[in-house]
């Protein structure tokens, strides 16, 4: 072969060279396409979180295809702080910075968003938000859970989620997260020294019962949770609560019949509220409704009203009102007493040697003479 047959040195050192580097840009090109994004921050999941929700404005609203895109966007952000707060199965959450998202979501103002906007949110979105918002509302800093704080600041909010029971699409959503507030003494406080609470002795008697039920859940809440609060609260207003309270132990709907003097049993039973059930057990009102309440047709309704009722026969104090009555009616009440059984259980000689006791009481009250005079 003649030297000038082969090809020029040079020709082949510059097409190698080519392929090289369209070999490494092409890797290149590769590596960037597949390479994961960045993961977003708590302030950038906080923001994206804040900008689609008031992209759900008024004109939006009444776009249905923006809506629909707009309503995708929350969901995608919301799903984005569960998998933040919560992980993802294969990244543990971060405690750092779900103090910072708590942070975050107080300084833009997004727990105020999220309570104004919940009712336009689609089912997924308030779903993983429910998961968000126990989670959110225990994060602290130092001594000072945030979020409370926010609303410790912005009481009106807590309003905002009682007068959501009106709205059966959210009714439960909001019951939720009301209830999480609840666990926190200073926002129980307010709710039930608030203008709203009143609202609840109507929302335990709508018509629909799972929204009835999940009212009286956070009622329940409202006065059991906290001792010193409730005691507090019971001292203050004690006449305006009992006053609307005798309507739930007088209802027509054996649900709210029985719920409310469970409750009733459970709270006037807590030794912070001693002095409420004394004051309680001295008023010849409560004794009728509580009579009324042996002779129902609901032997689990008389088991209850007995367990108040024995507190009022056996206070040695009694007035001469509540004498009077007790005299008035003891062979009614006797019998009554004879026929209550509580059935089979483990609580049955300590509610019979109760009756019996009871039952002597309101002998001896049957012997005495002239209690009208």
């Amino acid at each position: 072969m003649l030297l000038n047959e082969f090809p020029p040195i040079h020709d082949s050192v510059f097409e190698l060279r080519i392929i090289i580097n369209a070999e490494s840009e092409s890797d290149l090109m590769s590596f960037s396409f597949f390479k994961p994004s960045r993961p977003k921050t708590p302030q950038e999941v906080v923001k994206a979180i804040k900008d689609s929700l008031m992209a759900l404005d008024t004109k939006t609203v009444v776009e249905v295809k923006a809506l629909e895109k707009a309503l995708e966007e929350v969901e995608k952000n919301i799903s984005s702080l569960r998998g933040m707060l919560s992980g993802d199965g294969e990244v543990e959450p971060n405690a750092d910075q779900a103090v910072q998202l708590a942070l975050e979501f107080c300084k833009e103002d997004v727990i105020s968003l999220v309570i104004h906007k919940l009712h336009i949110l689609g089912w997924e979105a308030r779903k993983d938000l429910l998961h968000c918002w126990s989670i959110l509302l225990k994060q602290k800093v130092g001594e000072t859970y945030c979020c409370v704080q926010y609303f410790e600041e912005h009481f009106e909010l807590l309003d905002s989620l009682v007068v959501c029971y009106d709205n059966k699409e959210i009714a439960l959503h909001c019951g939720s997260m009301l209830r999480e507030c609840i666990k926190f003494p200073s926002l129980a406080k307010y709710i039930l020294e608030s203008a709203c609470f009143e609202l609840f002795f109507k929302f335990v008697e709508l018509p629909n019962f799972d929204v009835a039920s999940d009212a009286f859940s956070t009622f329940k809440d409202l006065l059991t949770k906290h001792d010193s609060v409730v005691s507090e609260f019971l001292t203050s207003h004690y006449s305006e609560f009992f006053d609307v309270y005798e309507r739930l132990l007088t209802s027509s709907n054996y649900v709210t019949r029985r719920q409310s003097l469970k409750l009733l049993s459970d709270f006037l039973l807590e030794p912070p509220n001693s002095h409420i059930m004394k004051k309680f057990i001295l008023e010849v009102r409560y004794l009728k409704v509580i009579m009324t309440l042996l002779k129902d047709s609901s032997r689990n309704i008389q088991i209850s009203a007995f367990h108040i009722f024995k507190i009022f026969v056996a206070n040695p104090n009694k007035p001469q009102e509540v004498k009077i009555i007790l005299a008035r009616n003891h062979e009614k009440l006797l019998e009554l007493l004879n026929n209550l059984s509580p059935g089979k259980g483990s609580e049955d000689d300590q509610f019979e040697e109760e009756k019996e006791l009871i039952i002597e009481e309101i002998q001896k009250m049957s012997g005495l003479k002239n209690l009208e005079h």
